[in-house]
């Protein structure tokens, strides 16, 4: 079995359209909002809002506890 070939398993699968609907919840209105927010470049905030890269799973695991920790406030 050729494991290459497979998924990069420090990816995460986080779709643009699930970092969108985060960054609305986080109230990041910028890429660089949310590149502030969790320190990183505005540029891979933008490759990862264009798909063009995939988020790395720390990240994506961080955002998605910020959304959750968000929704716990209310």
């Amino acid at each position: 079995m050729d494991e290459s070939s497979g998924p990069d398993p420090r990816l995460a699968h986080m779709p643009p359209e699930e970092l969108k609907a985060a960054m609305k919840k986080l109230g990041c209105r910028t890429q660089n909002d949310l590149a502030a927010a969790i320190g990183v470049s505005r540029s891979s905030v933008s490759l990862w809002l264009e798909g063009k890269i995939g988020v790395p799973r720390p990240v994506a695991m961080l955002i998605r506890m910020l959304v959750s920790a968000q929704r716990r406030k209310f």
